[in-house]
């Protein structure tokens, strides 16, 4: 897994690559958290180049998104596979973590 984050004003921009899984989630979570703590308010997950997704990964999404919510803040999703859509929706994530076409349509909503 790669991931690659900026900040836009109050906003963490995170563009997440490869798979995100037992093995990664830990990764995942310290990366963001580290991140989230220079005092973004609001994150915006990059989706495109995520190839898999599973439980664990699910969890690690759920509990940024816990993080920021408690922060006042809101999580969105952009460009998100298909395949990955499905497993957001089967989830029950989508209904918390709205989804947008691309980087710039999720960052104009926040």
């Amino acid at each position: 897994m790669r991931i690659e984050t900026r900040t836009v004003g109050d906003v963490l921009l995170a563009r997440v690559e490869g798979e995100l899984d037992l093995s990664t989630a830990a990764a995942f979570r310290e990366a963001i958290d580290r991140r989230l703590a220079d005092g973004a308010k609001h994150l915006v997950l990059s989706l495109a180049g995520l190839t898999f997704l599973d439980s664990s990964g699910l969890g690690a999404i759920l509990g940024r998104y816990r993080r920021v919510s408690e922060r006042g803040g809101r999580m969105v999703a952009a460009d998100v596979p298909a395949h990955i859509v499905r497993l957001l929706s089967l989830s029950g994530l989508q209904r918390l973590i709205p989804t947008f076409e691309t980087e710039a349509e999720a960052l104009q909503n926040l």
